[in-house]
């Protein structure tokens, strides 16, 4: 339950902070197309809430909130979806933690309250949660059908931002952004980060196995 809490945490950190225009005072000014342009103060709250619930960081940090407050209340199930959403917040914390490092961390300067929640969803949530899934688990609950099913949210996330930023020309990072970059280069990097993610499945689904085996045999011991 820890790793759930971590990540609700975080989550109700960011919302609190862009409510209270608690990153006003940053000084930074996005890419022309990118989320962040809104009025300071309570004029532009709501456009900032907009803003951050469209980030992909977010929609997997709530991911990893909500698995793993699924399985802490019943790590013996086997509905389908509390592991294909177990998963899912897995692969999509995975990527977000890396994309952050590759693309992100080094065209960013972190200042204020950003020093402590950008790093958070980043950094800590991430690793925290592969964490507790390679040491907790629980061990052989993860199977090839629950694939396809942890691809939902990334592909749900994918085209709620494409349909938004077609509306208000706005986007949530610059390897995403349609009116810089044109639909063909944006969806073949879409593409690409959504092969990975299924890589990034069937290798939890792989490692999990073999953690089970490894588990069983050392209680048969």
């Amino acid at each position: 339950m820890a790793n759930a809490a971590i990540a609700w945490l975080g989550v109700a950190g960011v919302l609190t902070l862009e409510l209270l225009d608690g990153y006003g005072s940053l000084g930074f000014d996005p890419e022309p197309g990118l989320y962040g342009v809104r009025p300071p103060g309570w004029p532009g709250a709501l456009g900032r809430l907009e803003d951050a619930v469209s980030y992909f960081t977010l929609w997997s940090n709530v991911m990893c909130a909500v698995a793993m407050t699924l399985v802490a209340r019943r790590p013996r199930t086997d509905a389908f979806w509390t592991w294909a959403l177990r998963l899912s917040a897995l692969l999509m914390i995975t990527i977000t933690a890396i994309v952050y490092a590759v693309v992100l961390a080094p065209t960013i300067t972190l200042r204020g309250w950003s020093l402590v929640t950008n790093p958070w969803q980043h950094i800590v949530v991430p690793v925290v949660t592969v964490l507790v899934w390679l040491i907790w688990g629980p061990r052989g609950r993860l199977a090839w059908r629950h694939v396809p099913g942890a691809l939902v949210v990334p592909l749900v996330w994918v085209a709620f931002m494409l349909v938004r930023g077609a509306i208000d020309g706005t986007y949530p990072y610059g390897f995403t952004n349609v009116a810089a970059h044109g639909y063909p280069t944006v969806l073949a990097i879409i593409g690409g980060v959504l092969a990975f993610g299924l890589v990034l499945g069937a290798a939890f689904v792989l490692l999990d196995a073999l953690l089970a085996r490894v588990q069983r045999g050392v209680q048969g011991r």
